[in-house]
């Protein structure tokens, strides 16, 4: 895993910017207090006039229950803006020190679509993403951002939204030429109709038929399965000593189910992972921990598409 040099960060400008955002952060509480305060005396007339007027039925509690969400989300909002100022600091010195750039926004690439196409993520109603990280990684094209994805449920008053999927996408030059497509997917992921009589012989995605890769190492078919359509090419790309490391940097930051597609010269993996790199905090005391914890996870992210590298895996091999 690739690291960030913490104290470096915190006794340099990271760390003298940061000193400087407390009048941010106190004029963000107020004004949120505020709101909430002078918000909440505003509706106690409206609420002693549902409460007392004959006839309105369950709007005397569904009106205040409404109005009360409201005001909360306004007030908070001073909070929000404060935290996000605060993490895109935290995580652009970050990326700074890597060499690479952030940014809070995201407009999804090419390696979305794969990343769907493929079965890397599931389908979805609805989708959202923030944090990206890109630029080049010890000489490779790289980019990273969070993907939210969601799923319609239910009917009625039973409809609700699902995650789906919560974790990271990413994309790097691979570091060799290569014409197949290849798929590194979870062992027992593509099963025989119905799922029934055990692994299927090969899988379709939109048209473009991947057959099973034989492995020569028997524990990485217990975690993994290949599928492409190059049988060569594909043994020379996936080798079974990524288990080891693609496991070890799953367990640093707490994700699981990597899964990845190679294509068009890149190499494109999805991580379930959660919620990541949320540095911003109103409490300057959890500043050094937040950055800690945001660079580690980062770390860990970029170490796993190195690991996956082709011209990354002996140098990785050899530090063990």
């Amino acid at each position: 895993m690739i690291r960030a040099d913490i104290q470096g960060l915190m006794g340099g400008e990271l760390g003298n910017w940061l000193a400087d955002q407390q009048s941010m952060r106190d004029a963000a509480r107020k004004k949120a207090f505020n709101r909430w305060f002078y918000g909440g005396l505003a509706l106690l007339p409206l609420i002693a006039f549902l409460w007392f007027v004959p006839g309105i039925g369950s709007w005397r509690m569904v009106v205040p229950l409404i109005a009360f969400t409201a005001l909360s989300a306004w007030g908070y909002a001073p909070i929000s803006e404060a935290k996000r100022a605060i993490k895109v600091g935290i995580n652009s010195a970050i990326a700074r020190q890597f060499g690479i750039e952030y940014s809070h926004d995201v407009t999804p690439g090419p390696e979305y679509e794969a990343a769907r196409t493929y079965g890397l993520i599931p389908g979805c109603d609805r989708d959202s993403f923030e944090d990206c990280w890109h630029g080049t990684l010890e000489g490779h094209g790289f980019g990273l951002y969070e993907a939210h994805l969601e799923e319609r449920r239910g009917s009625g008053k039973n409809r609700r939204w699902v995650t789906v999927f919560r974790g990271a996408i990413m994309r790097m030059e691979f570091g060799r030429p290569f014409h197949s497509t290849t798929l590194l997917q979870r062992a027992g992921k593509h099963r025989k109709w119905l799922g029934l009589g055990g692994r299927a012989d090969h899988a379709t995605f939109r048209g473009h038929r991947l057959d099973y890769v034989d492995q020569v190492h028997p524990d990485f078919e217990d975690v993994f399965e290949v599928w492409s359509d190059d049988q060569v090419e594909a043994r020379v790309l996936i080798h079974p000593s990524y288990v080891e490391h693609l496991l070890a940097l799953e367990q640093a930051f707490h994700g699981d189910a990597v899964r990845a597609i190679f294509t068009r010269g890149e190499v494109i993996l999805a991580v379930e992972s959660g919620d990541l790199f949320e540095s911003g905090s109103m409490n300057a005391d959890e500043d050094h921990a937040r950055v800690a914890e945001a660079a580690q996870q980062f770390g860990a992210m970029a170490g796993l598409a190195l690991a996956i590298n082709q011209n990354e895996r002996g140098r990785l091999l050899r530090a063990d």
